[in-house]
């Protein structure tokens, strides 16, 4: 029998090693696009809301495409990127050990319009690749966490508020605006109407100045208290 050149042979390992490769990151993908879906079945399962006023949560179930669940959108290996979570009569709030913080490579979460009474829930921290964050009018009180400046691809915060129909508003006592803003580079939006911001005037302006990239503001009914600083004229 004639041995076969090694160049044949080299192609039919390749060819072979190609395969095994390809079945495995096949099935990598498969997997993380199981437990993709398993993460928000348990998210649905664990929220509260109000099932007569819900028009995305409630019609999350496995015989479609998570993928095509509303609300949700995922990018071409099926890894949800943006979760539309407003409007939903919500209530309740996170805890840190909500699947939703397992959804890394979130870039954009909407929570707003919502009835959560509860505080803004520290474990947003994990979702590093947001870019998008809207908590406005979901009822949240208290202290805005710090933890929300890790966030440092945010280019939209919204958190404005209406207080009077929470009872509490939120707050920016334990930590001050240039505390909360400060590793927030990327900001081009930042809406905290309502939210109470209780250091002096040239303390948050100077705050605000470290936002070279801001192009939107809005602090309507917060409580501000002056001297502005001079910085304000140069955003």
């Amino acid at each position: 029998m004639r041995i076969p050149h090694v160049p044949f042979l080299s192609f039919i390992f390749c060819y072979f090693f190609l395969i095994h490769h390809n079945v495995y990151y096949t099935g990598v993908s498969a997997q993380i696009v199981e437990d993709q879906q398993q993460s928000l079945l348990k998210l649905k399962n664990s929220l509260k809301f109000k099932t007569n006023k819900s028009k995305k949560v409630l019609s999350w179930n496995q015989s479609i495409d998570f993928c095509e669940w509303r609300g949700v959108a995922c990018d071409e290996e099926g890894q949800v990127t943006g979760l539309d979570l407003s409007g939903e009569s919500m209530y309740g709030g996170f805890d840190n050990s909500s699947t939703l913080f397992s959804l890394q490579n979130l870039q954009i979460l909407n929570l707003s319009a919502n009835n959560f009474s509860y505080e803004i829930p520290s474990g947003l921290n994990k979702l590093k690749n947001l870019t998008y964050l809207n908590l406005s009018h979901a009822g949240f009180v208290g202290q805005i966490p710090t933890e929300i400046s890790s966030l440092t691809r945010l280019v939209t915060l919204d958190m404005s508020c209406l207080s009077y129909l929470y009872g509490q508003p939120l707050k920016l006592e334990n930590i001050d605006l240039q505390m909360l803003v400060r590793n927030l580079t990327m900001l081009r939006q930042l809406y905290m109407d309502g939210v109470i911001v209780t250091t002096q005037g040239n303390t948050w302006s100077n705050a605000l100045f470290q936002l070279v990239s801001l192009q939107e503001l809005t602090m309507s009914n917060c409580n501000l208290s002056g001297p502005l600083d001079p910085s304000l004229t140069r955003l």
